[in-house]
């Protein structure tokens, strides 16, 4: 009996089971699987939460697919923002690639990815901030950052102050500097001496310095060998007449008689005993050996008179810079005696070697001096026009050139706020150019000023894309995106 109340109420109970699961389920019968086996959906659920937790990437507007959050978030009307897990942002990403997006252009470009605003190997196939809060770049189809260029943001370009500028074809004027020294124009020096001796009666000029001018008395001399030789062509013209005396007369020349006396003589036939003499030019008065009485034997030099209306400025040009100086160059002098005041010259020689312990060389301008203001060895700083009549080179301003020491780089701008790094090779300098040998052309716009931050940029990528390209080539940007995720 007891037994039989026992098997009928556990067959009750799985009735009773069987009833309830049909009621409360789907309206279906249990599977043959199996009478305790779980629901499909139950079934498979199960093992997907076992497999994976999900996991909160950020959280988006609801309505604004661009504005994103680290943190959970309201909308101005009191909306949750949505968020986006990690399995969920791939579907969302391949979404939005597929459609066309506007480009900074206009154009519309397909979307490919965002990359790191730091320029760090992070790309998001989605936009989202950095942990400082800054927007994730836009990369589109055509403007892959793999052809070496930077890409620098609108807004960076501005607050940096970056200014581009064309190269150019100018001729390129590089002034040479040279320390100089004011010397007296050689050609002008002229000793006064006389070709026979004599004696200083009067001494005209008596001090060193003194300015004279042409045909004026230096000096009055008695000399008895120019009396002798008047005598004879006294004698000689009247006891022979004038074919006697033109030789005479001719030795009166040889002795350099002053034209005054040898009129004087032609006139009277009568010998001047003493007599002046003149001033051979206009000059300056550099030395006076001759004193009032000596007697000068022939060839001494009793004056050496300068014309200062021209003088030269020997200047000491260094030995690289030596070859760009041609003659005929202009240069301008200033004078430590003048400050303020500047005077043009004109390069007239360049001597033919340099001076073993300076390494310079001498290079003569010449400078007219007509009120005598320039004294000869002053002091004087020299700034020579290199350059002159040299044909037009190509030419970017000075600051653009990013020169490392073995390795010369300019930033060429290829609109859209990307950049080139492009090593060239420099030749000469000066006026504030660098002349390009190879690597521009003409109409070339480079960066001129605040190029250093984008030079910055570029090898700090180039640092990291080498860091890191191993790794970017063995996965897709979402992929590696996904996995650099916190």
């Amino acid at each position: 009996m007891n037994k039989l109340l026992t098997g009928g109420i556990a067959i009750a109970a799985i009735l009773a089971s069987t009833a309830a699961g049909y009621r409360f389920g789907a309206g279906n019968w249990p599977q043959p699987g199996g009478w305790l086996s779980p629901p499909p959906q139950e079934a498979a659920s199960k093992p997907a939460a076992a497999q994976k937790e999900r996991r909160v990437l950020y959280w988006r507007h609801p309505d604004n697919e661009t504005d994103f959050a680290a943190e959970p978030k309201k909308t101005g009307d009191g909306r949750e923002y949505v968020a986006v897990y990690d399995d969920e942002e791939a579907d969302f990403a391949q979404a939005k690639s597929k459609e066309p997006t506007q480009a900074t252009d206009g154009s519309a470009k397909k979307l490919l990815y965002y990359r790191n605003p730091m320029g760090l190997p992070d790309t998001s196939p989605v936009p989202k901030k950095d942990w400082m809060g800054m927007d994730y770049i836009p990369v589109y189809e055509g403007e892959d950052e793999d052809d070496g260029t930077v890409k620098v943001s609108v807004a960076k370009l501005q607050r940096s102050g970056v200014r581009r500028e064309p190269a150019t074809m100018r001729r390129l004027v590089r002034p040479i500097r040279a320390p100089a020294v004011a010397k007296p124009d050689e050609r002008s020096l002229l000793t006064v001496a006389l070709r026979a001796d004599s004696f200083i009666e009067t001494l005209y000029v008596n001090e060193t310095g003194r300015h004279v001018k042409k045909g004026e008395p230096l000096f009055r001399i008695y000399s008895p060998e120019m009396v002798k030789v008047q005598v004879d062509y006294r004698i000689a013209t009247n006891a022979s007449g004038d074919r006697e005396g033109e030789g005479a007369l001719q030795r009166l020349s040889n002795l350099q008689l002053p034209k005054a006396v040898l009129d004087e003589l032609k006139r009277t036939r009568e010998p001047v005993i003493s007599f002046d003499w003149p001033s051979p030019v206009s000059g300056v008065v550099m030395q006076k050996p001759a004193i009032a009485g000596m007697m000068m034997k022939a060839g001494d030099e009793m004056m050496r008179l300068a014309d200062l209306s021209s003088i030269w400025v020997i200047a000491d040009v260094a030995e690289q810079d030596i070859g760009q100086v041609q003659v005929g160059s202009t240069a301008k002098v200033s004078f430590r005696a003048f400050p303020g005041e500047v005077f043009t010259g004109t390069v007239t020689f360049i001597l033919h070697e340099l001076e073993m312990a300076t390494r310079t060389a001498k290079v003569r301008v010449e400078v007219a001096n007509p009120d005598h203001r320039i004294k000869h060895e002053m002091f004087a700083d020299v700034e020579i026009n290199a350059g002159e009549g040299e044909a037009e080179r190509l030419v970017v301003p000075i600051s653009a050139l990013i020169d490392s020491g073995n390795r010369q780089v300019v930033l060429v701008d290829r609109g859209e706020g990307r950049f080139e790094p492009r090593p060239v090779k420099v030749g000469l300098r000066g006026d504030g150019y660098v002349e390009i040998l190879d690597g521009l052309k003409s109409g070339d716009n480079v960066v001129v000023a605040a190029n250093f931050l984008i030079d910055a940029e570029s090898n700090l990528k180039a640092a990291l894309s080498g860091f890191t390209s191993g790794a970017q080539e063995a996965e897709p940007p979402a992929t590696a995106a996904r996995e650099m995720q916190p």
